[in-house]
């Protein structure tokens, strides 16, 4: 950009005679000197150049420069980083230490001595607290997680367990270096030699002992980068199907039928005791599937946190619901139990495409299942709900082979419709 020819008249009037630096008698300053800076002074106002700014500039630069930080995708927890086993990270400190060498060209034996000891200990300080600054810097800090990989931290590890292990790791850190630059100050102003060796040996210990005392926390860190690196990982772009319903009504095998995915199936509440992924492949298209903990009927506050994981589905990531239901008797939750927990998600998601199924219809009877806790006088959409389900539910059974290819064709068109759904938002975002 062109400097205007007005920038070196306006408020820069340089007068012949010699200036005098204020401050500092009889030093001389050229005018051409005194002129060109004023120049970059100006300069620098309108176009940020490269002359030095003012305190008040710089804070304003720094408020200005300050970026907000943005919640990340899905996917930080394939980021981890590799946490060494805390045997190891000592055993590689410790030899890697005891290999250093005094700097050459020293001749007196003493002081030779006391470079070589303060030199080890600072090494070993540092091969212990690199890596651990490398675990805790690199973690990502859980308020910028996608809301859905921190519900997973929440539930599966526990509130705060989290936050509560990095800090500690960093704890031992700042241990580790306080103790490590303290026993190398002490080598390096031993007197003599033999004094130089007892120190450094007493400062290899000491770090030992205290790393030795507390490195519990760098194995603890390590089962949590194993737990969430193992976190099914999702494409937000790819259209996903969430199976939910109770407990033991059929949602595992239904997985089997249509993905790759290959959970337990047993026969008692909680067989899923995590979000399992898999996908399915419908005409050469491959979409995710998911199967889910089952829900019981209760508040939330009183849900376990494999029930709290299916609710993180459903309120974080844009799936398509398969929703099964069991009225054969055989789950151990009562149909008008389903019948609740089904009607409190259709109006808390109803946003999310929706698909239901019987299952087990196999075992169906002519006559309704009715568990002794049952409400004696059912309303009549209860009562409708008990022999055939929501309307609209496909009846399936896997044993039979039973409305599992008309299953397979309605899950592919709902899938259809969620790409549908995904590619309209991706277009337009202001939705």
């Amino acid at each position: 950009m062109k400097v205007p020819s007005s920038l070196f008249l306006k408020g820069h009037v340089v007068p012949s005679s010699v200036f005098l630096l204020k401050g500092t008698p009889n030093v001389k300053m050229n005018p051409i000197l005194c002129f060109c800076k004023a120049i970059q002074t100006s300069s620098y106002e309108i176009s940020n150049g490269s002359y030095h700014p003012t305190v008040q500039q710089t804070k304003e630069k720094n408020t200005m420069e300050k970026p907000s930080r943005k919640i990340e995708s899905i996917g930080a927890f394939q980021k981890l980083p590799i946490v060494m086993p805390s045997i190891d990270i000592l055993g590689s400190a410790l030899r890697k230490a005891r290999k250093v060498a005094p700097t050459k060209g020293i001749a007196n034996i003493a002081k030779r001595e006391k470079n070589r000891g303060a030199k080890q200990l600072d090494a070993l300080m540092k091969e212990i607290a690199v890596p651990l600054r490398t675990y805790v810097e690199n973690f990502p800090n859980k308020t910028y997680l996608h809301p859905y990989e921190r519900s997973l931290i929440e539930l599966t590890l526990g509130d705060g367990y989290y936050e509560k292990v990095l800090r500690e790791v960093d704890g031992l850190r700042k241990r580790v270096v306080s103790v490590g630059k303290e026993h190398a100050s002490l080598c390096a102003k031993s007197s003599s030699k033999r004094e130089a060796e007892e120190r450094l040996n007493e400062g290899l210990k000491k770090v030992e002992e205290i790393f030795a005392q507390e490195r519990k926390v760098v194995d603890d860190l390590l089962d949590i980068a194993k737990t969430l690196r193992a976190m099914p990982v999702i494409n937000l772009e790819t259209p996903t199907l969430c199976l939910v319903g109770a407990p033991n009504v059929g949602k595992s095998s239904l997985v089997h039928v249509l993905s790759t995915g290959k959970p337990e199936v047993c026969n008692y509440p909680f067989t899923t005791r995590g979000i399992l992924m898999g996908h399915i492949i419908l005409n050469f298209q491959k979409f995710q599937v998911t199967d889910t903990p089952g829900l019981l009927r209760r508040h939330d506050e009183d849900r376990n946190n494999l029930e709290k994981l299916t609710l993180a589905v459903l309120s974080h990531l844009p799936t398509a619901v398969l929703y099964v239901h069991d009225l054969s008797g055989e789950c151990g939750t009562s149909p008008s139990d389903q019948f609740s927990i089904y009607k409190e998600l259709r109006e808390r998601f109803t946003g999310h495409l929706w698909l239901d199924v019987v299952s087990k219809s196999d075992l169906l009877k002519t006559s309704p299942v009715v568990y002794a806790t049952d409400e004696p006088l059912p309303s009549h959409e209860l009562e409708k709900y008990r022999k055939s389900g929501p309307d609209g539910a496909i009846n399936v059974s896997v044993k039979t082979q039973e409305g599992l290819n008309e299953l397979k064709q309605r899950v592919h068109e709902l899938l259809n419709l969620q790409m549908a759904k995904i590619e309209d938002i991706s277009n337009n975002p202001e939705k």
